[in-house]
């Protein structure tokens, strides 16, 4: 029961109990920064740490920029590389128009399994044709 009696009148989480006696702090820094809509605040950081030029802004989380700086330079964006690109590395135009060829004539013929109907509209439109 003794160890009960140190917990009540206590909730947990709420306080704690840990004093900074003998506790030495790294020393710090405070920057500004503003944002687009006209925000200001102030970001604690360590001396020793690389102070970014944008931070987003805690009120509306538009891009800040650091008070007193310049807007960094931006990084060019490298293009995505789409599915046709990296078919278009390995493979010629020749050569896939050669493979089209062939897997139209495989579908037409019904030579492929499970594609029989898709022969069967093939052969209807060449007779409407």
């Amino acid at each position: 029961m003794s160890e009960r009696s140190t917990l009540r009148g206590s909730r947990l989480g709420a306080t704690s109990y840990e004093d900074e006696r003998g506790v030495e702090f790294a020393e710090r820094q405070t920057v500004a920064y503003s944002c687009t809509s006209g925000h200001r605040f102030d970001v604690t950081f360590s001396t020793e740490a690389e102070i970014p030029a944008l931070w987003d802004c805690p009120r509306c989380g538009a891009e800040s920029l650091r008070v007193a700086t310049d807007r960094p330079d931006e990084a060019p964006v490298k293009p995505a590389r789409t599915h046709w690109d990296m078919l278009l590395e390995r493979r010629s135009l020749e050569d896939l128009e050669a493979l089209l060829d062939e897997r139209l004539e495989l579908l037409r013929s019904g030579l492929i399994p499970g594609a029989a109907h898709l022969a069967e509209r093939s052969r209807g439109r060449k007779k409407t044709a």
